[in-house]
């Protein structure tokens, strides 16, 4: 079976590409989950998130953004301390700014799914690359999505990680063509 070129190397990244990877997500709790973990993941390889990923659920109330947001001085001193997370300050603080960006963009839309997949016009953009080499980091979509969630005060949004967050919820299929998924979806 034919996959993503990229997911190869262990059984994590094949579970994660072939079950989540580029479906078309529409949960406000899931697409929370997809952009606080992109936004650790900036400077990291995805496998890494992978790997902690379960400990991120655990350290960060299942990613309840609701409960995210009220998070003090003291859950974050804590956070700091969790070995099963990536302990960067930056991004431990990120995650409190942006869980409470998000419900404010959800009381404005009604839903952050709403808000999020105006980028794409409602759809999934299904690209047909033969190479992940030729997979862009980012593009005009995903610019704007960054200029958006930055004027909402989220953090950890630039223009490649928007464009990964993209990738990882659906919003573009970047599985390249002769990949099994890239039909399937």
């Amino acid at each position: 079976m034919d996959r993503c070129s990229w997911c190869v190397n262990s059984e994590l990244e094949i579970d994660y590409h072939d079950n989540e990877w580029g479906v078309p997500l529409h949960d406000d709790d899931k697409l929370f989950e997809f952009i606080i973990l992109d936004g650790f993941q900036a400077g990291l390889s995805w496998k890494t998130i992978l790997m902690k990923r379960e400990n991120f659920r655990s350290a960060f109330d299942n990613f309840d953004y609701r409960i995210i947001s009220n998070y003090t001085q003291d859950k974050l001193d804590v956070l700091m301390q969790d070995k099963g997370i990536i302990r960067n300050k930056l991004k431990i603080e990120s995650a409190v700014t942006n869980a409470r960006s998000f419900m404010e963009i959800q009381a404005k839309f009604g839903s952050f799914d709403q808000y999020i997949w105006q980028f794409t016009d409602g759809k999934t953009i299904k690209n047909s690359w033969l190479n992940h080499k030729d997979i862009p980091v980012s593009t005009k979509e995903s610019d704007e999505m960054s200029k958006s969630l930055k004027k909402y005060g989220f953090k950890f949004v630039g223009t490649t990680i928007c464009y990964a967050f993209m990738q990882a919820a659906g919003m573009v299929n970047d599985h390249t063509v002769n990949c099994f998924r890239y039909n399937q979806l």
